[in-house]
């Protein structure tokens, strides 16, 4: 006999739970038994009296609940957690190998089964995020499980364990914002917040209290690897540079010239900083400038002299209210470097938004090049590292396309 509150969901929530996807929508809920608690473990069923699935159950939230899992025999106690926790941990070793499992993201939310919870790990440290109620209420639990786990089957020393909270969607779920560090055994809870990292040779310095997101951007990572063969020998922009990690890729590679673009000087900045720690600052320059600005001025003062363009944008849309400007906005400047580069030349171009889909990148690439007057011959289409799974049939999973093309 099962003892947790329980709901009932409309055929249309009860399709989509199995169909594969793991949420459950306000407007969904037809009915809920008193005893529902935010935070919570709620059993959800069919109309017709059916077992769906048990997860976290949030009246703040406009996804009611959040699928842990659809297994009815699954209790939910300490050795449950910690199950999951090896599972998520042992694939990462297995699909990251040795050297990369040193900098990866160990937990990727649904498609870990750990519905809001991130965890990114850049050698002994581990960032974090929260952004459901069930897992906030779990938090103390799943750090010290995690840790001990990383220390004790997976011989991964971890000194310092910083919660980045500071998301404003945590007020949607109710929840306050912070950051902080955790106070677990033999953590460190003072630090000038800064580690090195090394991703594709690279050595890179990673603010993981001020730096954006958790400090740096992982899921680009075998995306970065797979330009460096195209940028020996030749002159390279990098658009949107953030920290310079596509730029230092390309110049580590025998590029001949690197130039970084960034709006942030902040992120220049950075970006400089590591370029000197890998000896590549002779072949590199960095430019803060607007994207779109830069590349219209250059068009005017026919002054554009690049062998591979990179677009790495921030995601141009969070929502689907404004994807249509969003597809704009990736059009136009998707356009204006093409309409700058000759022919032969190489473009590398991508979109980290889910909400723009593979379908929706592709047929703005294709109007962009329409629109420019060139051709694209595809040399490779990819996604997020493996690190960032995609849970098929839950497309918030799925966000990051990446392709490489040649401007014929």
């Amino acid at each position: 006999m099962r003892n947790y509150a329980k709901i009932t969901v409309t055929k249309k929530g009860e399709d989509f739970l199995r169909g594969g996807h793991v949420w459950v929508y306000a407007d969904e809920v037809t009915s809920a038994t008193e005893n529902c608690a935010d935070g919570g473990l709620t059993d959800v069923y069919s109309e017709k009296g059916k077992y769906l699935g048990t997860g976290f159950y949030n009246s703040a939230s406009k996804i009611r609940v959040r699928i842990l899992s659809k297994n009815s025999n699954d209790t939910f106690d300490d050795a449950f957690w910690e199950r999951k926790l090896r599972w998520a941990i042992a694939y990462r070793r297995s699909v990251m190998g040795a050297d990369d499992f040193l900098c990866c993201r160990l937990i990727f939310g649904e498609a870990d089964a750990f519905p809001g919870f991130t965890v990114d790990r850049f050698g002994n440290v581990l960032v974090t995020q929260v952004l459901s109620l069930g897992i906030e209420k779990r938090k103390k639990l799943l750090y010290d499980l995690l840790i001990r786990l990383l220390r004790e089957e997976f011989g991964q020393e971890i000194a310092v364990l910083y919660e980045r909270n500071d998301l404003a969607i945590r007020e949607l779920e109710g929840m306050e914002r912070y950051c902080g560090y955790y106070a677990g055994e033999g953590l460190l809870t003072e630090t000038n917040g800064i580690t090195e990292i090394v991703e594709n040779g690279v050595r890179y310095e990673v603010d993981y209290i001020n730096g954006q997101k958790t400090g740096f951007f992982l899921d680009q990572k075998y995306n970065r690897r797979s330009i460096r063969t195209l940028a020996e020998g030749k002159r390279v922009l990098d658009c949107f540079t953030h920290t310079g990690s596509f730029a230092l890729n390309a110049a580590q590679a025998g590029a001949a010239h690197v130039t970084a673009v960034d709006v942030s000087a902040d992120a220049l900045a950075m970006a400089r900083k590591n370029a000197e720690r890998n000896g590549l600052s002779d072949r590199m320059d960095f430019i803060c400038a607007d994207v779109f600005e830069l590349l219209t001025n250059a068009a005017k003062d026919k002054r554009f002299d690049y062998d591979l363009v990179i677009l790495d944008p921030p995601a141009f849309t969070k929502s689907r209210d404004t994807l249509k400007n969003a597809i704009k906005g990736y059009r136009e400047i998707n356009r204006r470097a093409m309409q700058l580069m000759k022919r032969g030349a190489y473009l590398a171009t991508c979109s980290c938004s889910h909400f723009m889909t593979e379908s929706y990148f592709k047929q703005m690439l294709h109007n962009a090049a329409s629109d420019a007057g060139v051709g694209l011959r595809q040399i490779e289409g990819r996604q997020q590292s493996p690190d960032h799974p995609i849970l098929w049939n839950v497309p918030e999973t799925d966000y990051l396309k990446f392709f490489i093309f040649q401007i014929v």
